[in-house]
C-alpha cells in the first residue's frame, strides 16, 4: 500500500513536471514562430533591394531570430506607450465610474441626482466612443475589400489595419467601461471575442508591415555606405562574364603552379550563406547587380583589412 502511495506521488510529481514544461515550451515556441516571421520578413525586404531572394541565401531559424529585434523594436516600443496610456484611461474611467455609482446611491437627493447625471453622461461619451471604433473597423473593411484599387496606395498596408485594430481597441475597451455603468451594456462574449481577434490581427499585421519597411530602409541605409562593407578580394580559374565597372580585374601571371589567372578588387561582402558568398560593389547603382560565389574551392578568397591604422 505504501509502494502504491509512493508511485502515485512521484508519477503525480512527473506529471506536473511535464505539465510546468508544457507551460513553458508552447509560449516559448510561439515566441520563437513570431520572431522568425517576422525576422523573415524584414530580412526578405532587404535583401530583395539587392536583387537577392532571401529564400537562396540559406539562413537558418536562429539567424532570422536573431534579425528581428530591429524590426520589433519600434513596434513594441509604440505599443507599451499605448498600453501605458490606456492603462492610465482605464483606470481614470473607473474610478470616475465607481464616484458616480457610489454619488447615486447616497441619501441626499441632490448629491444622488448629480451622480446618476454623471453616470449617464459617461454612458453616453462611451456610447459615442464605441460608436467610433465601429465606424473606423467598418472604414478599414471598406479599405480590405477595396485592395484590387488601392494595392499601389503606399500606407495601405499600415493604413488598413491601423484603422481596424484602433477601431477594434476602442470599441472593446469603451463596451467593457460601459457595462460598469450598465450590467445591460456589457457586450457577449461573441463580441468580445470577435473584437479581440480583430485587435490582434490588425497588430500582427500592422507589425508584419514596420518590418517589411524596417528592412527596405536598412537596405537603403546600406546601399549608401557598401563601402564600409567588409572588403573581398576574389580570384577565380576564369573571367567573370560581367561586374560592375566599379570592379577591377586583374590577370594574374601564368604559371604552372597556379590555378587561379583573374583577380578582382571592389568588391564588398553583403552577407555569406551557407555555402556561398553574396558580394556587391562598393559604390550603388541601378545597373549593378549581387555576386554570388559558391564556396566550394572554385574561386580564392581575401579579406583585406580596413584602412584605419591602430
Amino acid at each position: 500500500m505504501a509502494d502504491e502511495e509512493a508511485s502515485g506521488g512521484e508519477d503525480g510529481r512527473v506529471e506536473r513536471l511535464i505539465s510546468w514544461a508544457a507551460s513553458v515550451v508552447a509560449p516559448l515556441s510561439v515566441l520563437t514562430a513570431v520572431l522568425f516571421y517576422f525576422g523573415y520578413v524584414s530580412s526578405r525586404a532587404r535583401f530583395e533591394y539587392f536583387g537577392v531572394d532571401v529564400d537562396t541565401i540559406g539562413l537558418s531559424t536562429q539567424d532570422y531570430v536573431m534579425r528581428s529585434p530591429q524590426a520589433l523594436l519600434t513596434p513594441l516600443l509604440v505599443l507599451v506607450l499605448i498600453g501605458v496610456a490606456v492603462a492610465i484611461a482605464d483606470d481614470l474611467f473607473r474610478r470616475r465610474v465607481r464616484a458616480a455609482a457610489v454619488a447615486s446611491t447616497d441619501a441626499d437627493e441632490s448629491v444622488a441626482g448629480r451622480g446618476r447625471d454623471r453616470s449617464a453622461e459617461l454612458e453616453r461619451f462611451l456610447g459615442r466612443l464605441e460608436l467610433a471604433g465601429r465606424c473606423l473597423i467598418a472604414a478599414g473593411t471598406l479599405l480590405l475589400f477595396g485592395y484590387a484599387l488601392l494595392q499601389d496606395w503606399t500606407p495601405y498596408p499600415l493604413v488598413t489595419p491601423l484603422l481596424m485594430a484602433i477601431g477594434a481597441g476602442l470599441a472593446l475597451w469603451s463596451a467593457r467601461i460601459r457595462g460598469l455603468i450598465r450590467s445591460a451594456a456589457k457586450p457577449r462574449v461573441g463580441v468580445v471575442l470577435a473584437l479581440s481577434l480583430v485587435l490582434v490581427t490588425g497588430i500582427f499585421w500592422m507589425t508584419a508591415t514596420i518590418a517589411q519597411w524596417s528592412g527596405l530602409g536598412s537596405a537603403r541605409q546600406q546601399a549608401l555606405r557598401l563601402n564600409e562593407l567588409p572588403t573581398v578580394i576574389v580570384d577565380t580559374r576564369e573571367r567573370l562574364n560581367s561586374v560592375s565597372p566599379t570592379v577591377k580585374e586583374t590577370a594574374l601571371p601564368a604559371s604552372e603552379a597556379q590555378t587561379f589567372h583573374y583577380r578582382y578588387r571592389g568588391l564588398h561582402l553583403l552577407i555569406q550563406g551557407k555555402d556561398r558568398l553574396f558580394l556587391v560593389p562598393g559604390e550603388w547603382s541601378p545597373s549593378d547587380f549581387t555576386l554570388m560565389l559558391p564556396m566550394d574551392g572554385s574561386v580564392r578568397l581575401q579579406f583585406q583589412f580596413e584602412n584605419s591604422p591602430p
